[in-house]
């Protein structure tokens, strides 16, 4: 007598996953964490420049509205300030151009970064009183 298979049960297909499968849904789980992990780094360093550009700007109106209460018609030439908000100081420049017109001024204040780099700049025309 030949060697037979147990009666009632039948040859059933494999289940499950070959490692090739199993493989490449690792790599797409990790190349999809990979670019998660990256896209969090870039809202992370955006959060910090969008923070530090509003207290640069704060500190550009500051200086701006401080020329405009003085009441005080502004010479021509650049001048240098420091200004400190959210627990920074920041490095900036006034600089007061004339117009076309000799009543009034164009003022920039220019806010720079650490390594000299504008992070904002606001202008404003002073006239004379």
């Amino acid at each position: 007598m030949t060697a037979s298979r147990a009666p009632g049960r039948a040859s059933a297909p494999r289940r499950g996953f070959t490692l090739l499968e199993v493989l490449v849904a690792l790599a797409i789980v990790a190349i999809s964490l990979a670019a998660g992990l990256r896209a969090a780094g870039v809202l992370t360093d955006n959060a910090g420049r969008l923070a530090d550009v509003t207290a640069a700007q704060w500190c550009a109106d500051n200086q701006l509205t401080a020329l405009r209460l003085a009441r005080a018609f502004p010479g021509v030439g650049d001048a240098d300030f420091r200004c400190e908000q959210l627990g920074r100081t920041f490095e900036g420049k006034l600089v007061t151009r004339p117009t076309p017109n000799p009543n009034f001024r164009r003022v920039d204040a220019v806010m720079l970064d650490e390594a000299g780099r504008v992070v904002v700049s606001i202008s404003t025309v002073l006239g004379r009183l």
